[in-house]
């Protein structure tokens, strides 16, 4: 596939060499034309001049094509080496004069690239004349202010959802717990059932809401350690768990990224069969956490990270958001997800921080 920049050379050296060559060889004939007819006019005042002459003198008139032949070759030839030189020194300056041209256009690709919603506040801020290019990236600066306008008050709806979804949550479950005594029967215990459950999806939502924002402040965090934490707090429900782990360091959020692998430990105790194994490992920045458990049909790949889905072999309820938090927290570390079925039943999950930190 051909760039704008070559295609532009490509324009600038074929209309450059075609106006050369169109103005060389109008030249060349020009100068044909003009040589024939002062030759003529010369051989005229020569045949004049040799009337009477001696018969050993002949005139000169035979010489005179030769000599009219010999200059347009010579010509043609400078010609030809001319258009030669000038194709490679119009490339040149087409390729020039088109990178230039096309700057602005890498700056504005540059920044788009390199934009995240942690860096909305970088502009382009293009200055020069004022022509279609400006106004191409005073539109997309705009275009930011905007973005990051609704991006703050996204981030100022999350804090208020969360402290206003929180707050009455528990005050219901303190309401349960003291004003129901135990002996109501199962009432009681189910209302507990459901507050936990909103409170966990709450929780979950805030969580993915956060991730999905992008990071606003980052730090250096010891995944190994945070693999550590998770699985001396995570209980395994009579699955066997496994840990084999190497330093490595995480530019990114501690509470995030605990979060990742707890999403990722509580989908492979969840989502597996009694006695089974679940396998942790941290390899050089790759983190793959494998279990055992029931196949996974192919069609049902392309759900594991959305939001809202959820297998049908689950070992308890779940809201269905686990894998998709995982998802965007390692997005936010600029981390790559994937998942693939184990030949005997189960999933590998593997997240590689490889790219995005170093060890």
């Amino acid at each position: 596939m051909t760039t704008i920049r070559v295609r532009l050379t490509l324009i600038y050296s074929g209309l450059f060499l075609l106006t050369s060559i169109v103005l060389l060889v109008t030249v060349n004939l020009l100068l044909r034309r003009t040589l024939e007819a002062r030759i003529a006019r010369l051989g005229g005042r020569v045949v004049e001049l040799t009337r009477g002459a001696p018969v050993d003198r002949p005139p000169p008139l035979p010489q005179l094509p030769e000599l009219v032949n010999g200059v347009i070759g010579y010509q043609w030839q400078a010609t030809v080496l001319t258009v030669g030189i000038l194709a490679l020194v119009s490339l040149v300056v087409g390729w020039l004069v088109a990178g230039r041209i096309l700057r602005p256009i890498h700056r504005i690709t540059a920044t788009a690239q390199r934009l995240s919603l942690s860096t909305l506040h970088e502009r382009i801020a293009l200055a020069g004349p004022k022509d279609e290019l400006k106004e191409l990236a005073d539109t997309f600066d705009a275009m930011l202010d905007r973005l990051e306008r609704s991006v703050a008050g996204q981030r100022r709806f999350i804090a208020n959802a969360s402290h206003e979804l929180r707050t009455p949550l528990a005050v219901q479950r303190a309401a349960i717990e003291i004003g129901l005594p135990e002996d109501v029967g199962e009432i009681r215990g189910t209302l507990l059932l459901h507050n936990h459950r909103a409170e966990k999806l709450i929780d979950a939502l805030l969580v993915l809401a956060q991730a999905e924002h992008g990071l606003d402040d980052r730090s250096p965090v010891a995944l190994d350690e945070v693999v550590r934490l998770v699985l001396a707090e995570t209980g395994s429900d009579g699955i066997t768990v496994t840990e084999r782990t190497e330093p490595f360091v995480v530019d990114g959020d501690p509470v995030l990224l605990n979060r990742l692998v707890t999403n990722l430990l509580d989908n492979a105790v969840r989502y597996n069969h009694p006695g089974g194994t679940v396998e942790v490992t941290l390899s050089r920045g790759v983190l793959t956490v494998r279990n055992t458990g029931p196949h996974v049909l192919q069609e049902r790949f392309g759900d594991l990270f959305e939001p809202f889905r959820r297998l049908q072999t689950t070992r308890g309820q779940g809201a269905g958001l686990g894998l998709s938090i995982v998802a965007s927290i390692a997005k936010a570390h600029g981390a790559d997800v994937r998942a693939s079925p184990n030949p005997g039943g189960g999933l590998e999950l593997v997240v590689d921080f490889a790219g995005s930190s170093d060890q």
